[in-house]
């Protein structure tokens, strides 16, 4: 049986960055992980290219049961922090729309930039290691089909349920409720929504076309873009919104974001009388999306032969387009886990649990998740690196 100081659980985003930081503080770490490399969810994020923070970091861009849990740990390690550690190491990166940052080169530069660091700071990284039992009493105890390993703290920093086939799992859920933590409910985040009935009969035949809309569930409203897909809706726009969708209930989709879609149609009644209304349509949507909407809404006849109501019920539609999605397609395709250990158990400065001494709780596995565009990354790094200060 070996003893550490501290040993973190995931060798992921969240769980490289805690151990570092407790490297850093002179603390003996073992970072353990089942997978056969570290960071395999960095590896493919961004396109292989990892869209590692935003510049835009704010905590009202992160969803929680207590929203304001997040703002210390955001505030004590910062968007601005991380991007120097990503200078320091002479990473060359970008500036694509609202704030994303990615790598010039390969997501593995980031992978790589934080092994160094782990490394730099003594940090005992073994992979392939599936852990069969965790315990505690004056010590957390690890069970492995390696061995056993002691330590006085614990980090959990095993994810969430999303993209199971990358090797997620609900250990640190499961972890949780052996010590009696609560779980807020998980639930796929960021991921595409499906859809049933005449609203998939009409989307299906329009897989691949994308456009800008904005996409709005609840409270929030996303100005992105949209793809249909053969079971429905993707893309950033959809992604986003699907955080805030609660399953059973509508979104709506303004197709003609900042146009005012009545206006238009009236106007080109009046210019081009004889025009078809997907022609007209054409000019403002993707051509597949104009004849659809054109054959689906308004009589066959010529823009001069119809009647404003039936042009003024359209554009209506074209700037509030209510849809019930059927479900959404799930942890597979889900960039993020909603819910998790409820930050109620946990301390919001240090990460720890507070009935539980020695135990912490970071990145997905927590009742936080943020917008896509980095900002998950940056949580990671946050939470990580306030539980690295603490252990």
């Amino acid at each position: 049986m070996s003893d550490f100081d501290v040993v973190v659980l995931g060798a992921g985003a969240a769980g490289l960055f805690a151990a570092m930081r407790a490297g850093q503080r002179g603390r003996r770490v073992l970072l353990l992980d089942h997978a056969e490399e570290p960071g395999k969810k960095i590896l493919i994020s961004g396109g292989g290219r990892c869209n590692f923070t935003n510049t835009g970091c704010v905590p009202d861009r992160f969803i929680s049961a207590n929203r304001h849990f997040a703002r210390s740990a955001l505030a004590r390690f910062t968007q601005h922090d991380f991007i120097a550690l990503v200078r320091k190491h002479g990473i060359a990166f970008h500036e694509k729309t609202l704030g994303q940052l990615f790598c010039d080169g390969s997501a593995r530069q980031i992978v790589q930039m934080l092994l160094a660091e782990c490394e730099a700071a003594g940090v005992d990284l073994r992979l392939r290691h599936r852990v069969t039992d965790v315990a505690r009493a004056d010590r957390f105890t690890i069970a492995t089909d390696h061995g056993t390993f002691r330590a006085e703290s614990l980090v959990l920093a095993t994810g969430g349920l999303s993209i199971p086939k990358m090797g997620a799992t609900g250990f640190a859920h499961d972890v949780a409720r052996r010590f009696g933590l609560p779980i807020v409910t998980p639930a796929p985040g960021l991921v595409p929504l499906t859809f049933d009935g005449s609203a998939l009969d009409l989307m299906r035949p329009l897989a691949g076309v994308a456009l800008p809309v904005v996409a709005r569930a609840g409270r929030a409203a996303f100005p992105e873009a949209m793809l249909f897909t053969h079971r429905g809706l993707s893309g950033p726009a959809i992604l986003q919104a699907s955080s805030y969708w609660q399953p059973g209930g509508p979104m709506t989709i303004d197709l003609l974001p900042g146009q005012d879609a009545t206006t238009l149609l009236l106007s080109a009644k009046r210019a081009r009388p004889k025009a078809e209304p997907r022609t007209i349509l054409a000019d403002w949507l993707p051509q597949r999306l104009a004849q659809s909407m054109a054959a689906s809404h308004l009589p066959p006849r010529i823009m001069g032969e119809l009647g404003d109501a039936a042009l003024k019920a359209l554009g209506a539609l074209l700037r509030s387009w209510r849809l019930e999605p059927a479900g959404t397609e799930g942890y597979a395709k889900a960039e993020v886990t909603l819910g998790g250990i409820d930050t109620a158990a946990l301390s919001s400065k240090t990460m720890a649990a507070t009935a539980v001494p020695g135990l912490f709780v970071i990145g997905e596995a927590v009742d936080v998740t943020g917008w896509l565009g980095g900002y998950n990354f940056q949580w990671a790094w946050s939470s990580g690196w306030a539980a690295g200060e603490a252990a």
